[in-house]
């Protein structure tokens, strides 16, 4: 993503808990110039609502793009179109097995699929706990294809004092490891 010209991230949100986390990465990202491209699954859309009080349009908002995950002619299905990278924040456990096995039955899928087929970063915010088998095979075999998996896992050695500075904190994580360059996660200093 430290290309020149436009920067482009492709944000799914899927339904597992933690939707605040795509919530949070669209508006980070909107501060850092990123163009966003939104793909937000049924069950995302319910998750969003139950968790955050957001419906479909208002998650469609926070993005520069929206799209249907039965769009399959949309851009990001292509790699053609050239976008930066790729985070599905939260991850279900069926999304990753989809990308894992190349199941690309949904614009959400298919835009995965294509992230790792161009050697783009894509990176899964899984959630579940704990894993079975078939979660941690998938999830090699993810890597093994190039992607990151990135379980929304809070640090506390900045002693955070609110649910919305763990969030931050990941979420910066997050977009410095996809290259945005101002992103500030809070750095661990030694002990002192």
């Amino acid at each position: 993503m430290s290309s020149p010209g436009p920067r482009r991230l492709v944000v799914g949100i899927t339904g597992a808990s933690g939707a605040v986390y795509g919530v949070r990465l669209l508006e980070r990202a909107r501060a850092y110039g990123l163009e966003t491209h939104l793909i937000v699954t049924p069950s995302g859309v319910i998750n969003a609502h139950h968790e955050l009080g957001l419906d479909r349009a208002a998650l469609d908002e926070l993005a520069d793009r929206a799209y249907a995950p039965g769009d399959i002619g949309a851009c990001v299905a292509s790699g053609s179109f050239d976008t930066g990278a790729m985070v599905v924040a939260p991850c279900t456990m069926k999304t990753l097995a989809a990308i894992a096995h190349g199941f690309s039955d949904n614009l959400l899928t298919r835009a995965a699929d294509v992230t790792l087929k161009e050697r783009r970063r894509l990176l899964l915010m899984v959630r579940e706990t704990p894993f079975n088998l078939a979660h941690l095979r998938n999830m090699t075999a993810v890597t093994e294809m190039g992607g990151i998996i990135f379980p929304p896992l809070p640090a506390f050695y900045h002693r955070p004092t609110s649910i919305a500075e763990l969030v931050d904190d990941t979420v910066e994580r997050v977009l410095q490891l996809l290259g945005a360059r101002d992103a500030q996660p809070k750095a661990w200093g030694g002990l002192r």
